[in-house]
């Protein structure tokens, strides 16, 4: 039996669930302690997510029956993030294209939903330096010090990679290492990637152009572009698949059913700092992130990526 499970709602509060705000139960015995927990990856500051993800914790605790509590935690990568919903210590996280594709070839996640954010359901990675540097492409950047996110990022390291691959450049043998390249990479955050960039600590960052510009129509100040890959659909939420397709629509639906509050933070208003990048979802599946897959399969790299990450939750 499944260490970790929702109980299907039955009977009349299953059909009145959207409008009574009940969708579901959760932790009667003998499956579980009651909690739901929500795994947070690791592209910004922990306290920062924390505040923006609280109406998120509100909402499942509102709307999933039964639940003791709803506990958001920040995990140390993408690997360990599918590793917990592999293993059924957590059931719901928030997660990149890339991680959240391989995670369903691995068995490791199920995807249920795609972000919707500035306009669009597809985003950007780019690799960008400073504005007085002499790099002019990636194939100047052979020798060179590049800053990534999280290996396991779509925008922030498999898209980046792509691209110096494309100019003739040695890339790693596998994401996170810098074993085969002919550069000098690193990996950390996206944030720290653009840090590393602009402290003189890397001589380019490959990120998401999210994090690259000031808000989404221009780089930020002193940053310009050395190579960009459009297209790339936005990030996935996903789910252990130790849930049943019952508890995975009641997921689905505390998300769509959501009022826009959802999406301004803590503080609950919009425009301010603590909201969340994203502003809607949609119902999807792993048929939207093939493309990522493709670019995954070019560079050769698989789920056997995740087989040495840290499985430790911070």
């Amino acid at each position: 039996m499944d260490r970790r499970s929702f109980l299907k709602a039955t009977g009349a509060a299953g059909a009145a669930g959207l409008t009574a705000g009940c969708l579901g139960q959760f932790g009667e015995q003998p499956y579980s302690d009651g909690d739901v927990r929500f795994l947070m990856s690791p592209t910004e500051p922990q306290d920062q997510m924390t505040a923006q993800y609280t109406p998120v914790q509100e909402r499942l605790a509102e709307t999933i029956d039964a639940v003791d509590e709803v506990d958001i935690k920040y995990a140390a990568n993408y690997a360990a993030t599918l590793n917990a919903l592999d293993s059924g210590t957590a059931d719901v996280a928030e997660t990149g294209p890339f991680a959240a594709a391989l995670g369903v070839n691995s068995d490791k996640a199920e995807i249920i939903l795609q972000r919707h954010a500035f306009g669009g359901w597809t985003y950007k990675s780019v690799i960008v330096t400073k504005e007085d540097s002499d790099i002019e492409s990636p194939a100047d950047l052979e020798g060179k010090s590049v800053a990534f996110a999280d290996a396991l990022s779509a925008s922030g390291s498999l898209y980046p990679l792509y691209m110096l691959k494309d100019a003739g450049l040695e890339i790693p043998d596998e994401p996170g290492s810098p074993a085969g390249a002919n550069f000098d990479p690193s990996w950390s955050s996206h944030a720290s990637a653009m840090e590393a960039l602009r402290n003189d600590q890397a001589d380019a960052a490959g990120v998401g152009y999210f994090i690259a510009s000031g808000d989404e129509s221009e780089y930020a100040e002193g940053i310009r572009e050395v190579a960009s890959e459009d297209g790339i659909p936005r990030a996935p939420i996903v789910v252990s698949p130790e849930l049943g397709d019952d508890e995975k629509d009641t997921i689905i639906e505390a998300f769509t059913e959501a009022d826009d509050s959802l999406y301004y933070g803590e503080d609950g208003e919009e425009g301010t700092d603590d909201d969340l990048w994203f502003d809607g979802v949609r119902e999807r599946g792993v048929d939207t992130y093939q493309p990522v897959i493709d670019v995954a399969q070019d560079l050769g790299y698989s789920e056997d990526v995740f087989e040495d990450d840290e499985t430790t939750e911070e």
